[in-house]
């Protein structure tokens, strides 16, 4: 070559030599990052999920720009930190949803199961009780004022507690005696006599009074029940807060993997660059374990 061709060689040569500035240097460290990693793999996008390339894509940059690794083993080094920390991420994900499933599945179970089901009402027309059991809780008790309600409607309507209105009343508590249609008769017993010659107008008010007196009567314990439901229900949706061990033992064993892959690599890519430096890095020391007899 001639001399000319030499001295345009150097020319060029000092042209391409790469960014000098700060600002320059900053952004030729993202290079690597034009392909996006493997945020294909990592990135998971399926029919009921669908993680954000996007999301991950800022992430990289940001733990890029903080790693700053140079050279391709460095760069290993670095991806690896990046797309286990995204995939530590999901561990607290899985865990939120495990919690969520966990408490709304253990309302949704009890929501669902019906109190007084076919088995109740066989067992109340046996061995009787319905009043007693349905008095223990909110559901129960919305039932007796039901009937109630009902008792009243008659009441209105034909003046008087009629001998139907009362069968009705027996049948809506598995037709064994109760309580409440002891009650209810003895009243009606007592109104039938009407040794203060009552007319037909004040006999009607008064068992209407009566009634209601019973209905207030189930009114406030059902407001009780109700008040000791809500309790239990929220004891049990504390209980409900931590995942089952199965479950639990599954997401510490996939974090605690991830960490261990995380800070291999972070311990890694800083001998890599201590090294780059120009620091003297001793090897890193090996243990092996032996378990023979």
């Amino acid at each position: 070559m001639s001399f000319k061709q030499v001295e345009a060689n150097r020319r060029n040569g000092r042209l391409s030599a790469g960014p000098k500035t700060p600002n320059g240097k900053s952004v030729s460290r993202m290079n690597a990052l034009k392909h996006g990693l493997r945020s294909a793999e990592v990135v998971v996008r399926g029919r009921c999920i669908k993680e954000s390339r996007r999301e991950f894509l800022d992430l990289q940059k940001r733990l890029w720009e903080d790693l700053q690794p140079v050279g391709i083993l460095e760069e290993i080094q670095a991806e690896i930190i990046i797309t286990t920390y995204w995939r530590l991420r999901r561990v607290h994900k899985a865990e939120s949803g495990e919690i969520a499933l966990s408490v709304d599945g253990g309302q949704w179970n009890r929501d669902r199961i019906e109190p007084f089901g076919i088995g109740f009402w066989i067992c109340c027309a046996t061995y009787g009780g319905a009043e007693d059991k349905l008095k223990n809780s909110s559901f129960g008790n919305s039932y007796l004022e039901s009937l109630l309600e009902n008792l009243r409607a008659s009441v209105m309507k034909e003046g008087e507690i009629s001998e139907s209105a009362l069968k009705a009343l027996a049948a809506g508590l598995a037709g064994k005696p109760s309580g409440l249609t002891r009650e209810v008769e003895r009243f009606r017993s007592k109104l039938k006599q009407n040794s203060e010659g009552l007319e037909t107008s004040a006999l009607k008010e008064q068992t209407l009074a009566f009634i209601d007196g019973q209905m207030e009567s189930v009114s406030l314990r059902k407001s009780k029940c109700e008040e000791r439901e809500q309790m239990e229900e929220e004891a049990h949706q504390a209980a409900d807060v931590l995942p089952s061990a199965d479950t639990l033992d599954k997401l510490l064993r996939y974090e605690t993997a991830l960490q261990k892959e995380m800070f291999r690599a972070m311990n890694r890519l800083e001998r890599l660059q201590r090294r780059r430096h120009g620091e003297n890095v001793p090897a890193p020391v090996a243990m092996e374990i032996s378990t023979g007899s």
